[in-house]
């Protein structure tokens, strides 16, 4: 019967052996796993500890003002 380690200490050692015989293959890894684990935490960190708070939305219209419309002097129409 095998136990509960087995399976990690064979991922580890694979690891251990990709490490020194091809690095590239073992970084590559690293930065696989690395991505999704931060793409999760950092949101959540800038918020608690550094106060970060998203930036207004940019409009998508323009406003137009609450005004009666002058009318335009002639020779500038259309």
């Amino acid at each position: 019967m095998a136990t509960v380690a087995g399976p990690f200490l064979r991922t580890y050692r694979y690891l251990q052996r990709e490490a020194h015989e091809r690095p590239v293959i073992f970084y590559s890894l690293v930065m696989g796993i690395a991505g999704p684990v931060m793409a999760y935490t950092i949101p959540s960190i800038r918020e608690t500890y550094f106060g970060y708070k998203p930036a207004e939305r940019v409009p998508i219209t323009y406003p137009l003002p609450q005004r009666p419309r002058r009318p335009v002097p002639p020779g500038y129409d259309d």
